[in-house]
């Protein structure tokens, strides 16, 4: 079996304070985005005058494949040449990635790397981010936005996870059935396997009612690390960083929750990967972008892969806030100093605004 070690690391906060300013109250029950480059969020009536509004340019999904994004069974890597030495990333539709850290059992890297730390297994460590496997990425399965683009595989052909990292808990980013397909996977086989989200989200994993527990959730605020150790396969460092985004799962929990972007950090190789989950760079009417990609590419180094969403952000002057358009994806990968960025949230399914506006 596979043990999962979780040790608490230093701050990476470059303004430690006791409250903040993304802590809408202390203690935090409540969040926001603390930068100028949010703006006013536009509130219930603007988004029925959006979506049921005249002002529209709605384009129908097409009947055939042809021109949307092409699906291929994944072999996780295993295609190509030297595979076992790369960082390698797997898109699964919409922000879902399946990433496995190199598997060389080299120490040279990051300072302070143990015994402990040399990989002895053939394999990574594998990492899911943000994976939706469900028709629809609502509450129910008959109503809510749905899925145009199949999954490339199915939940049973996922290889062994040891990491769950969630951005945020909106459903095309959080999904109970794949969550609880991928935990009652592990514990079968006998694995152990552990989950990550930011500050409020826990209590989801506690009352899914799918059995996880406490020890097998880790919440991090904003610049929080963690050193993570897979027995037998190898160490990454982990740190919850800032985005420019929203959370909620019901009209009633807008913001009680905390969203986030992911660093990993491989011990072994010096790999540098960054997960944006959903962000926004910079509303219309704002007059700066947000601080924090250059402050995270600063804080990092750059990166040598970064995934950054490009879609649903259509119309701009209502989702934009909140959503990037790919000009602006375009500005984060050079904000954090990526050597390799994937686009990704687009191609998947349509968002209830972004569907009467934007091409699939």
């Amino acid at each position: 079996m596979a043990r999962i070690a979780v040790t608490p690391l230093p701050s990476r906060n470059p303004e430690p304070v006791d409250s903040p300013t993304h802590w809408a109250n202390n203690p935090p029950t409540s969040f926001k985005n603390p930068w100028p480059s949010f703006a006013k969020q536009h509130g219930f009536l603007d988004a029925l005058k959006t979506r049921f509004g005249t002002n529209r340019n709605f384009v129908p999904v097409p009947e055939t494949r042809d021109e949307l994004v092409k699906v291929r069974k994944p072999d996780w890597g295993r295609g190509l040449d030297g595979w076992q030495q790369e960082l390698k990333a797997t898109w699964l539709g919409h922000a879902g990635f399946l990433v496995e850290t190199a598997c060389s059992a080299s120490t040279t890297g990051l300072e302070g790397v143990s015994a402990d730390d040399v990989k002895e297994s053939t394999r990574g460590i594998r990492i899911l981010f943000d994976a939706v496997f469900s028709e629809r990425t609502s509450p129910v399965g008959w109503f809510g936005p749905k899925r145009y683009t199949p999954t490339p595989c199915t939940l049973d052909e996922l290889p062994e996870i040891d990491l769950v990292i969630i951005s945020h808990n909106h459903y095309d980013h959080l999904d109970i059935a794949t969550i609880s397909h991928v935990y009652k996977k592990a514990k079968a086989a006998g694995k152990d396997i552990h989950f990550f989200a930011a500050l409020g989200n826990k209590q989801w994993f506690l009352n899914a009612g799918i059995g996880i527990t406490a020890d097998e959730v880790t919440e991090c605020d904003w610049w929080d690390s963690q050193k993570i150790h897979v027995e037998g396969v190898g160490s990454v460092n982990l740190t919850c960083t800032p985005t420019q985004h929203f959370s909620g799962r019901t009209p009633f929990d807008a913001g009680q929750t905390l969203w986030s972007s992911w660093v990993v950090e491989d011990v072994q190789s010096s790999k540098k990967l960054y997960f944006s989950g959903d962000t926004a760079y910079k509303a219309t009417s704002a007059k700066t972008a947000c601080p924090a990609f250059k402050q995270i590419g600063e804080m990092f180094g750059g990166f040598d892969l970064a995934m950054v969403p490009i879609g649903l952000y259509s119309p701009e002057w209502f989702m934009s806030n909140v959503h990037c358009c790919p000009e602006d994806s375009l500005e984060i990968h050079k904000d954090i100093r990526s050597k390799k960025t994937i686009g990704m949230h687009y191609g998947t399914v349509r968002g209830g605004l972004s569907a009467q506006y934007e091409d699939v």
